[in-house]
C-alpha cells in the first residue's frame, strides 16, 4: 500500500512503517498545527485524554519515547521509578530530531531511524481509539491501544 501523495515526507515514512506492520490506519492532515493535546483534540473532536502525546525524554543519558495521555502531565519522579532510571529529563530538540527524524510536536510512535525504548501511559488503555502524531505537527492518526503496544513494543507503565 503506497502512501497518499498529499502526506508530508515524514508522514509517508510513518505510513510505510504502519503498512509494513500490517496496520491499516489513515494519517490525517489537519489544516492547523496540532502541537498540543488540546489543539489536537479540538481539531479531531475527541477527548483530550485520547491524545497520545509522544514525549522524547532522556533517561540516564539515553533517549526514550513516552506515549502519555493528553489529559495529564508526566511526573518525572513517578516515571523514573516506573522505568528504573536515576534521572529523567526532556530531550533537547536536536536529540528529538536525531532519535526520531521528526520535529517536536509531531513525533509519531513509529517511523524512527532506529527503534526507541518506548513506554506507554497506562491511562491510554481506557480509550477505544488513541490519536497520535503522524510524523509532523499537522498530521495525526488513530490507533487502538493494542496496535500502539504492538507497533512500539512499548511497556505499559504509570507516568503520573
Amino acid at each position: 500500500m503506497n502512501a497518499p501523495d498529499n502526506l508530508p515526507a515524514r508522514s509517508r515514512v510513518v505510513h510505510d512503517h504502519l503498512a509494513a506492520a500490517g496496520v491499516d490506519s489513515a494519517i490525517v492532515v489537519l489544516p492547523d498545527s496540532a502541537r498540543t493535546a488540546a489543539l489536537a483534540a479540538a481539531a479531531i473532536g475527541c477527548e483530550v485524554g485520547a491524545i497520545g502525546n509522544s514525549l522524547v525524554l532522556v533517561a540516564d543519558g539515553e533517549p526514550v519515547l513516552v506515549m502519555t495521555s493528553g489529559a495529564h502531565r508526566v511526573d518525572f519522579g513517578v516515571l523514573a521509578r516506573s522505568i528504573g532510571a536515576d534521572s529523567v529529563a526532556m530531550a533537547p530538540a536536536d536529540v528529538v530530531r536525531e532519535a526520531t527524524g521528526q520535529a517536536i510536536g509531531g513525533v509519531a510512535p513509529v517511523g524512527h531511524p532506529t527503534r526507541l525504548r518506548t513506554y506507554l501511559d497506562e491511562d491510554l488503555r481506557g480509550f477505544a481509539q488513541v490519536w497520535t502524531a503522524g510524523g509532523t505537527p499537522h498530521t495525526v492518526m488513530p490507533l487502538t491501544f493494542a496496535q500502539l503496544e504492538s507497533l512500539t513494543g512499548g511497556e505499559t507503565i504509570r507516568v503520573a
